[in-house]
């Protein structure tokens, strides 16, 4: 049985792949833009117009990025028989519904999502272990 567990936020996608007692790590760059758009400029003349920052532009181009990036980690995770997501803030939440909406297949494999922060790779490993009810002294059967 392939279980895959899979901890993101909007940088980076870190997985860990189970089957038949092997693991697999993959990484899953977002190649985000992060935008800090500075405040608008003031115009010369007393009480003149300002220039406005278009926060809309940005928002939707952060949109686009993030589809692409999800759309990355479910082709990565497309043949996984389980699936436990894991990642700070909004970021897990976000992906679930991605995969609801394009990947109605992949979301139905989604056996627990946690907010969870960064970790090590072992506590990470360990983590997707404990989520699917294995335990590293007893091996996976199948």
């Amino acid at each position: 049985m392939k279980r895959v567990g899979v901890w993101l936020d909007k940088q980076v996608a870190k997985g860990v792949i189970l089957n038949n007692g092997k693991e697999r790590l993959f990484n899953i760059p977002s190649e985000l833009d992060f935008f800090n758009p500075k405040g608008g400029a003031r115009s010369k003349t007393k009480w003149g117009p300002q220039d406005v920052v278009q926060d809309s532009k940005y928002l939707e181009r952060e949109k686009h990025q993030l589809k692409n990036y999800f759309g990355k980690i479910a082709e990565e995770i497309s043949d996984a028989e389980q699936i436990a997501i894991f990642g700070p803030a909004e970021a897990p939440e976000k992906f679930v519904e991605e995969l609801k909406k394009n990947h109605p297949r992949l979301a139905a494999k989604v056996t627990s999502t946690k907010t969870v922060d960064s970790m090590t790779q072992n506590q990470f490993k360990a983590l997707v272990k404990q989520s699917f009810g294995m335990d590293d002294r007893y091996p996976e059967t199948s």
